[in-house]
């Protein structure tokens, strides 16, 4: 018997100083049954850094052939590809063929590993940025994750501020790759 996704609902308000971008999104994520909380909760945390009124979240672990979260303009054009993980560097260089913009947030112990071994070859892709979210963010967002959730997300100078019911995160992110 196949296990079902597990839902969850956040209501996500972004105020983007930097980018001059204020909205409220109701996000509804299905959690596949192989996929972590910590993943899950990254992926939201990959929506409010690229907050957009087209972004939209790929079928993720159910479809190898989109990417984690993508925006699309209306002719269908692929604007940002947006991967979570160290996914390989043939997958970046075909996904920065398809898209005009292609970021990477790199998180887990493995993380920095990957980007040792893979830093020379991504480099000569022209539109990736590589980011690592910090091992303390992520464990902040294992425990405020719920399947209904509302966060506040603050982005002022460069710096991202999660803020929960309970809780406030000070978002951790390495530019590896600009």
């Amino acid at each position: 018997m196949a296990l079902n996704a597990t839902i969850y609902k956040v209501e996500l308000q972004v105020s983007d100083i930097d980018r001059h971008y204020y909205d409220t999104h109701a996000l509804t994520l299905a959690r596949h049954p192989s996929e972590t909380e910590e993943r899950l909760m990254l992926r939201v945390l990959a929506f409010a850094l690229n907050a957009h009124e087209a972004l939209s979240f790929g079928k993720g672990l159910s479809d190898p052939d989109e990417p984690d979260l993508w925006r699309k303009d209306l002719t269908g054009t692929i604007e940002q590809w947006i991967e979570l993980g160290q996914p390989d560097e043939q997958r970046l260089r075909q996904a920065s063929g398809r898209a005009r913009e292609v970021r990477v947030y790199g998180y887990g112990r493995a993380a920095a590993i990957w980007w040792d071994k893979q830093a020379t070859a991504l480099k000569r892709i022209r539109n990736l940025q590589v980011y690592e979210v910090g091992a303390a963010t992520c464990a902040a967002l294992c425990e405020i994750a719920a399947r209904k959730l509302e966060l506040q997300c603050l982005v002022q100078d460069g710096t991202m501020q999660l803020i929960g019911v309970q809780r406030s995160i000070e978002v951790e992110l390495l530019q590896r790759m600009p």
